[in-house]
C-alpha cells in the first residue's frame, strides 16, 4: 500500500474511532445519570463522586464532538443506542447499591482503557489529532476505574455477576459502533 492510501486508511479509521468514542462518552454520561438517580436512594455517599465522574465524561464527549466537527463528520449511528443502553445500565446497577455501581464502572472502564490504548497504537504517527483527543481523556478514565475499584470488596457478589455481563456488553457496543 502506498503512503497516500495508507494515510487515507488511517484517517478513515481515525474518523470511525472518534465517532464511536463520542457515542461511548454519551453512553457513559447516561450510565452516571442513571446511577445518580438511583444512588440518591441506595448509595447516597457515592452521589458526589458520580456527579464528578459524569462531568469528566461530559468534557470527554465535548472533546470528541469538537474533533468530529473539525473533520466535518456526523456523530455515530449508535449514539442514541449508547445513551439509552447506558441509562438503563445506570438505573439497574444503581438499584443494587454501591457495590454494583462500582463493579459496573470498573467493568466498563477496563474495556474502555484497553480500547483507548489500542486506538492510540493504531493511530500513532498517522492521525495525530485523533491520538491527541484520545490521549486527553485517558487519565480521567483511569481515575474512574481506580477509584471505583477501591470501592469493590474482594469476593463480593456484584463484581462476579456484573463484570462479565457489562464487559461483554461494552465490547459489543464498541464492535457495533465501529460497523455502523
Amino acid at each position: 500500500m502506498d503512503a497516500v492510501a495508507q494515510s487515507d486508511a488511517s484517517k478513515c479509521l481515525g474518523d470511525r474511532i472518534i465517532k464511536v468514542n463520542h457515542a461511548g462518552e454519551h453512553g457513559a454520561i447516561c450510565i452516571y445519570t442513571g446511577q445518580i438517580h438511583m444512588a440518591r436512594l441506595t448509595a447516597p455517599a457515592m452521589v458526589a463522586e458520580l456527579i464528578e465522574f459524569r462531568s469528566h465524561e461530559q468534557r470527554h464527549r465535548a472533546i470528541f464532538w469538537a474533533e468530529l466537527q473539525r473533520r466535518g463528520r456526523l456523530r455515530c449511528r449508535s449514539y442514541w443506542l449508547c445513551g439509552l443502553g447506558g441509562y438503563v445500565l445506570g438505573l439497574v446497577s444503581g438499584i443494587f447499591g454501591a457495590s454494583a455501581i462500582a463493579a459496573t464502572t470498573v467493568a466498563v472502564e477496563s474495556v474502555v482503557l484497553r480500547h483507548l490504548e489500542q486506538q492510540v497504537l493504531a493511530l500513532r504517527g498517522n492521525d495525530l489529532p485523533a491520538v491527541s483527543a484520545i490521549s486527553a481523556i485517558v487519565a480521567e478514565e483511569q481515575q474512574h476505574h481506580d477509584c471505583s475499584a477501591s470501592h469493590t470488596q474482594a469476593g463480593s457478589f456484584w463484581p462476579k455477576v456484573l463484570t462479565p455481563v457489562v464487559s461483554a456488553s461494552t465490547e459489543a457496543v464498541i464492535w457495533l459502533g465501529m460497523r455502523l
